[in-house]
């Protein structure tokens, strides 16, 4: 008898193929916001690499360019362009771009936004619509540009990157934590809105990440035990890494997460759990 092999087919012996398990992604057409780097780029990254197609944007167009040329280099199907995501108009000319080059999107990941705090008294008008503009209004924008082909096709998927603040924060992280709070209510209100044409609306909440970001705030307070003190408080005793968010990203954006929805996921190496 032979013996079964993990992918499905029968264990090699050179008596007949090998069934190979199709790569996760390999017929889904992925969008990304702010993919030219950070969680972003490796989002883009990760779903290139489970077969995807995939197209983002975002406003740093000589970084955008130079990882699209990377992956195309290394045969991915990839297009980036410029593009606002708080304007509805360049929104909609990138999706329309990304649909002629590569097809109708089966997922979108949200991942643009801004990390901005400030005092809640002096901070502007114009402040906090740029805020909210970028991390909730660029999500609800974006949602709405790929709806309509997702909604024809019976099927879809749209990842939301939240943060850990949305459910715990702390003194100055105003108001990123409400914005991210409200992206949060954005997705479950979105699932069920969307849930009886097929698609699916998931957030994805990391905690401390190793961004270039979280570097330059580790660097500016060197000496003072700031990266010390955040890694005293992980329960894995280590910073997470923007490729260990895009696995899961990957994950809730493909066929794997088909029951999931409506809901917001902690990729935050147990740090929400802590009582102190």
């Amino acid at each position: 008898m032979t013996a079964a092999h993990p992918t499905g087919g029968a264990a090699p012996s050179g008596r007949g193929p090998v069934t190979t398990v199709p790569a996760p992604m390999a017929k889904a057409v992925v969008l990304v916001t702010g993919g030219a780097q950070g969680i972003g780029a490796a989002v883009v990254e990760a779903a290139v690499g489970q077969g995807a197609a995939v197209s983002f944007c975002d406003l740093t167009a000589e970084a955008g360019e130079k990882l699209a040329a990377r992956l195309t280099g290394e045969g991915h199907r990839v297009f980036f362009q410029p593009a606002d995501v708080t304007d509805a108009d360049s929104v909609a000319a990138w999706v329309a771009a990304a649909e002629a080059e590569l097809g109708l999107p089966t997922a979108l990941v949200n991942n643009a936004g801004r990390n901005a705090y400030f005092d809640p008294v002096a901070m502007s008008e114009q402040d906090w619509d740029d805020v909210f503009g970028v991390d909730l209004k660029g999500a609800w924008l974006c949602s709405r540009a790929v709806l309509p082909a997702m909604s024809a096709a019976g099927r879809g998927s749209i990842v939301n990157i939240a943060s850990l603040h949305a459910r715990l924060t702390q003194r100055g992280m105003f108001p990123y934590a409400a914005a991210k709070s409200g992206l949060v209510g954005l997705t479950r209100s979105l699932a069920l809105e969307v849930a009886e044409k097929g698609i699916r609306v998931n957030a994805l909440s990391p905690g401390y990440i190793r961004t270039a970001l979280a570097e330059e705030y580790f660097a500016e307070r060197r000496g003072l035990g700031e990266e010390e003190r955040v890694l005293g408080v992980q329960p894995l005793g280590r910073i997470g890494t923007p490729a260990e968010v895009a696995q899961v990203a990957c994950f809730l954006a493909s066929d794997a997460a088909s029951f999931v929805t409506g809901a917001d996921w902690a990729v935050d190496g147990g740090f929400g759990v802590r009582f102190a």
